[in-house]
């Protein structure tokens, strides 16, 4: 997926229809010349409606498309006739959409599921008739009820990344390298931190003709959770994968320290990530002989599975997939 197409954040303006108004119509026949109400409902307005689509992978469709118009019903008629709905209008969204309200930052609804429907802005409910107003002491009301007001204001859509593994590490990792190597994904890759600045996806193919998807996420800095670099857009792509993949570089300074640093600014993000399946990868691990590698398996984390993998030489790879796939499917 070409980077610049990628886009995980829009705003969009959504109006939606105004009900149609009640009929104040009376039954005149050539038999009838003073018949009763006969007014009926107007037809409510278009809704704006939000579409799960599985086909989708990014809000780009959204990016020059702010604004979003539904239909206005139409009034109803005599003879107990009700106006027709205003049109709903529909804007298909990728899996993982999550919908607030711009002004307040409500969370109003995820889109998880291809087809869920969701209405974002409700058109206004039709008016009715006259003949609902008809009674005892009031046998010819010459009112009947207008139709609601359009409903229109800014909501804001996120894609959170649906992928079964997250490559989760600091910036100039080897995340690029690694889903280069075991996907046909093609992310920019340099050896500069920050090079990924929108996530990446590519499908890992395994054995049998099975696969996962894989997703790169832009490399994590100390404080992300408050914000630091681009810490809560890069964040909040991790809470929609299954497992999460820890990759810290053989060449750092310690490699225990930092994986509980990323550890830790997940856990300030949201707590519930720690609950997901975790592997950690030592990458780049090529520069290692074995006496080295030895001595750096005695300071890692005790309760994690660990392997050691560089993505450039193709070492651990085959292994590594082996244990994602494993843990994934592990009941």
């Amino acid at each position: 997926m070409a980077s610049d197409n990628f886009v995980d954040y829009v705003k969009i303006h959504c109006t939606s229809g105004k009900g149609g108004g009640g009929s104040a119509h009376f039954r005149r026949e050539k038999s009838i010349p003073k018949g009763g109400p006969d007014g009926g409902d107007g037809g409510r307005g278009g809704h704006v409606i939000l579409r799960g689509n599985k086909q989708l992978w990014t809000l780009l469709h959204l990016k020059f498309k702010k604004h979003i118009k539904a239909g206005h019903g139409v009034h109803g008629s005599g003879q107990l006739k009700t106006g027709a709905e205003g049109k709903d209008e529909y804007i298909d969204v990728p899996l993982g959409t999550i919908a607030r309200d711009s002004e307040t930052g409500e969370f109003l609804f995820e889109i998880t599921e291809d087809g869920q429907e969701e209405i974002i802005q409700r058109g206004g409910r039709g008016g009715l008739g006259n003949t609902h107003f008809k009674s005892s002491t009031n046998q010819t009301p010459r009112y009947a009820q207008p139709g609601e007001d359009a409903q229109e204001g800014w909501k804001t859509l996120e894609l959170k990344i649906l992928a079964d593994v997250g490559l989760v590490g600091f910036p100039n990792a080897g995340k690029s390298t690694l889903l280069s190597v075991v996907s046909a994904a093609k992310p920019e890759i340099a050896n500069y931190p920050f090079t990924t600045l929108r996530p990446n996806l590519g499908i890992v193919k395994y054995r049998d003709h099975r696969s996962f998807v894989m997703a790169d996420i832009p490399g994590i800095i100390e404080d992300a959770h408050k914000g630091k670099g681009l810490g809560l857009r890069f964040l909040r792509h991790i809470e929609r994968n299954s497992l999460l993949l820890f990759m810290v570089p053989a060449d750092s300074d310690n490699i225990k320290k930092e994986f509980e640093i990323l550890l830790n600014e997940l856990k300030l993000y949201n707590p519930e990530l720690l609950h997901k399946d975790r592997i950690l990868a030592i990458s780049k691990s090529d520069m290692l002989d074995d006496e080295l590698m030895a001595e750096i398996k005695k300071e890692l984390p005790k309760k994690i599975p660990t392997i050691f993998i560089s993505a450039v030489a193709r070492q651990g790879i085959t292994e590594l997939n082996d244990l994602i796939w494993k843990t994934l499917n592990d009941d």
